[in-house]
């Protein structure tokens, strides 16, 4: 499907429709299936109220096996990815799997293979590949992923660090992208994984998609992460958080935090790296963050009283570190925004 945009000049321009294809595997998650779906559809429903409409995305769901079930049992109906015309665009949403030892089982089903064949097929013929969620793990199965930069949930973070050292990660942001890959982080990300790919074709039309599904702009998964959640990843990564979260007004000492984690500071920083990819004064500073969030949020304390119960001289560099680190003013935080 084609469509002719003519300007003021009366220049016309034919647009071509973009083949959009969801790869879906066998318990798949039903809302990341969905949020793709629904956002990809909600764009192509609106495209016609604007100026210069932007050709339609023809979606198809795609499947390496015959049968596919979501994670709650409906049945999705796919067509079978042989066969199937060349994509420009191919997006892997999550599985169901929520959970390291769950999700570490499901990439070991017969259905994998197949399916990292295929998106290695679709990149080779030059579609650009997107995932969401645990979904990313699909695409760095397929070894795609190495040498670029990419995000995921991000309590799988110590997962996806150790299992594919060739890719670097950051699970903090929302949104990586590049000229070929695009991976969004955790659950609702996958909204932000489709309006990024329809930002592509229409900054216009994702700005209106994302007014109508009442999602801001928001580029971090910082505030939302569980630094103790993921410390316990590693028996030594543990030891130092238990450390760490007794000297938050103090101040940091690596020999300190060595001790403590009883090991030496080279392979305290190592192993942070490695399960983190932090530093020990980076992860000790996410603690201090989380703690001033949740002191602003449950407490009537000034800015500068918290400071100094996180072991900051003065409220004007905790301002400084919050915007930095969460993209959000004491105010915002204040009101849970």
């Amino acid at each position: 499907m084609t469509a002719i945009s003519i300007d003021n000049n009366d220049n016309i321009d034919i647009i071509v429709a973009m083949k959009l294809h969801i790869l879906v595997c066998d318990g798949v998650f039903d809302l990341g299936l969905a949020a793709l779906t629904d956002t990809v559809g909600l764009a192509n429903a609106m495209a016609g109220s604007l100026p210069q409409a932007p050709a339609h995305i023809e979606l198809t769901l795609v499947g390496v096996r015959r049968r596919i079930r979501t994670a709650q049992g409906l049945t999705v109906p796919v067509v079978p990815a042989r066969g199937v015309p060349e994509p420009d665009v191919v997006l892997v949403p999550a599985f169901g799997d929520k959970m390291p030892d769950t999700l570490s089982a499901r990439l070991t089903r017969p259905d994998v293979p197949d399916a990292v064949a295929a998106l290695q097929q679709w990149s080779t013929a030059g579609a650009h590949l997107g995932a969401a969620c645990s979904g990313s793990f699909l695409l760095a199965e397929s070894g795609l992923l190495d040498g670029h930069r990419a995000t995921t949930s991000w309590w799988l973070g110590p997962m996806f660090r150790q299992r594919y050292p060739n890719v670097t990660l950051d699970e903090s942001r929302m949104i990586v992208n590049s000229t070929r890959f695009t991976t969004a982080g955790a659950a609702l990300a996958h909204i932000d994984l489709a309006l990024r790919i329809i930002r592509g074709r229409s900054p216009a039309l994702a700005a209106l998609v994302a007014r109508y599904l009442l999602v801001e702009a928001r580029s971090s998964q910082a505030e939302f992460v569980i630094p103790d959640h993921l410390a316990h990843a590693d028996p030594m990564v543990e030891r130092f958080e238990c450390w760490a979260r007794s000297q938050l007004a103090k101040g940091f000492s690596l020999a300190e935090a060595a001790s403590a984690a009883g090991t030496s500071e080279r392979t305290l920083a190592r192993r942070l790296q490695s399960v983190l990819g932090k530093t020990p004064l980076s992860y000790f500073q996410d603690l201090r963050v989380e703690h001033a969030v949740h002191l602003l949020r449950t407490g009537n304390a000034s800015v500068d009283q918290v400071a100094a119960q996180v072991g900051y001289s003065d409220g004007v560099t905790l301002r400084a570190l919050l915007r930095r680190k969460l993209g959000r003013g004491v105010r915002e935080l204040r009101r849970g925004g």
